[in-house]
């Protein structure tokens, strides 16, 4: 017995001193602002989200959280390959198709042993590679009892899509082979455009009457002909169904009846009104302020659950959970809603991590992180090696409270997809903490411009031309350069990164215009 004992006492200290591979939970909204969750304190306070806020009171609220190419598909292809579009062969939504041949952080995290699932939004056009199950939305799915598509068989499922995806995700965790760590991408469709709200969330505001954005009657000036030209602002592009004055597909006639009871006679004061200029602006975003939020409530809501989820069956602690979206979202701030920018409403995306144990609760950091950094800090929060042909860095360090001392101070973004939709031209620059030199390019009109954010938080006037910011151009335009050649980004751009269409002066495609691929 002597003999035994020490044995088995050095065993199990060895055994408690050895690091547990974290469950991950990464949950993934579609178009969710900054500005529409309440942990980011938003000046005109849209709504409270108390669920996703749990996180980052828990943990890590990222405010300089930065997206490569802010638009849905090319996102998820940067988070899976931990690349940029012009490597990952994913730049735009119009006529790409993600390879799934690629090595991805799923696929490294299976072969780990980790049991991996991804339910709900997809819109990369092949079929998911690396995960033990899948169930997506085809394209970008539907609102209300969306066809699905699981393990590659066609299903139609009752319901509303929030709570579809939920459901589905924690049916998966209950049945999951609970010997294995495991990794889970709960992806929202919401709250992409038409912005569908839940039947039981459409008079949660009340007609709360909702602040406007102090630009959102921007005219644009001191800036260039890109922010003149676009088609994104709710004067101009915002549709009927945008405006729910014709309901969303797929509904029952029982569901129907629900959301006509609610919106039908407010639609007929509109009608009657028959409002012009400002007025008709004005009350277009409320109304999108009313559809937007409500569609969060229920992202929230799932958020919600899921903490809850792991809470009951004793998984919190060992869990890292993540709250992000595929990039920022205009909620009126110049006009406009959509993304595609590199300004801030767009480029921005939220980000908020709980790691019980790493992160420490309450923390706010500011430094320049992106999603080009999510899958390598998942490989090592797993104790994985992360390949060298992955260009973001892993997080743990921040996660831990330790920045590196090389912790980078300039990021790169480029956008390619034009000129649809939105005719947002395309345009490539870097963004430090206080400064942002874009150029646009692959049109006709090829111009720069610079903004400060310090002194315009707004961005709403190009200091490019402005002599007293000569050394600061020059000094932007070489890190420019240096990052351009760090990241293999090439000098000449095929036509088709810019989507169906090519771009005006050249590489011009006909083809059949893809479907809704905002």
């Amino acid at each position: 017995m002597k003999l035994i004992l020490p044995f088995v006492f050095a065993a199990a200290a060895a055994c408690a001193a050895a690091p547990r591979q974290p469950n991950i939970v990464f949950i993934f909204s579609d178009d969710h602002a900054y500005q529409a969750i309440s942990a980011y304190g938003e000046e005109r306070k849209l709504l409270a989200t108390p669920n996703i806020d749990r996180i980052g009171q828990g943990g890590v609220r990222f405010d300089r959280c930065l997206v490569t190419n802010s638009i849905c598909g090319p996102a998820r292809a940067t988070i899976l390959t931990g690349k940029y579009s012009h490597l990952n062969g994913f730049p735009n939504n119009s006529n790409s198709t993600f390879d799934g041949a690629q090595t991805t952080f799923p696929k490294l995290m299976q072969k780990a042993g980790y049991q991996t699932a991804i339910v709900g939004k997809w819109h990369l056009g092949s079929d998911p590679t690396g995960f033990d199950f899948w169930q997506i939305l085809p394209g970008q799915g539907i609102y209300y009892n969306p066809p699905m598509i699981k393990m590659g068989t066609q299903v139609k499922v009752p319901g509303y899509v929030t709570d579809i995806i939920t459901d589905v995700s924690l049916d998966w965790l209950q049945k999951r082979d609970k010997s294995k760590p495991f990794l889970i991408m709960m992806q929202h469709k919401a709250p992409h455009r038409e912005w569908a709200p839940a039947l039981r969330h459409l008079d949660a505001d009340k007609d709360r009457v909702y602040a406007e954005p102090s630009t959102l009657f921007d005219d644009y000036s001191g800036r260039g002909l890109a922010e003149h030209d676009q088609d994104m602002t709710i004067e101009k592009t915002f549709t009927d169904r945008d405006a729910k004055l014709s309901p969303p597909p797929g509904m029952t006639p029982e569901q129907l009846k629900i959301w006509e009871a609610y919106y039908e006679p407010r639609n007929a004061k509109f009608r009657a009104a028959n409002l012009k200029g400002k007025d008709l602006v004005r009350w277009r975003y409320q109304r999108y302020m009313h559809d937007y939020l409500a569609t969060v409530r229920a992202v929230d809501e799932s958020v919600g659950r899921m903490l809850d989820y792991l809470d009951k069956e004793g998984l919190a602690e060992n869990t890292l959970i993540v709250y992000a979206s595929d990039q920022g979202f205009y909620l009126g701030e110049h006009g406009w809603f959509d993304k595609r920018w590199i300004f801030e409403e767009s480029v921005r995306t939220p980000f908020l991590v709980r790691w019980p144990g790493v992160t420490k609760p309450g923390t706010v950091n500011t430094d320049l992180v992106s999603n080009l950094d999510f899958g390598e800090t998942f490989l090592a929060a797993a104790g994985l090696p992360v390949p060298a042909e992955m260009q973001g860095r892993s997080l743990v360090p921040i996660l831990r409270g330790q920045r590196p001392a090389d912790w980078r101070t300039a990021f790169y973004y480029q956008y390619f997809e034009y000129p649809t939709p939105h005719h947002v031209r395309p345009h490539y620059g870097v963004v430090t903490d206080r400064y942002k030199l874009v150029r646009f390019y692959g049109t006709k009109e090829d111009y720069w411009e610079l903004f400060d954010r310090q002194k315009d938080p707004k961005e709403l006037r190009s200091v490019y031309a402005d002599p007293a910011y000569a050394p600061t151009v020059a000094e932007l335009e070489k890190e420019l350069t240096r990052l351009r050649k760090e990241l293999k980004v090439p000098d000449e751009i095929p036509a088709r990164f810019f989507g169906n269409q090519g771009v005006e002066g050249g590489g011009q495609r006909k083809k059949k215009q893809a479907k809704q691929n905002d």
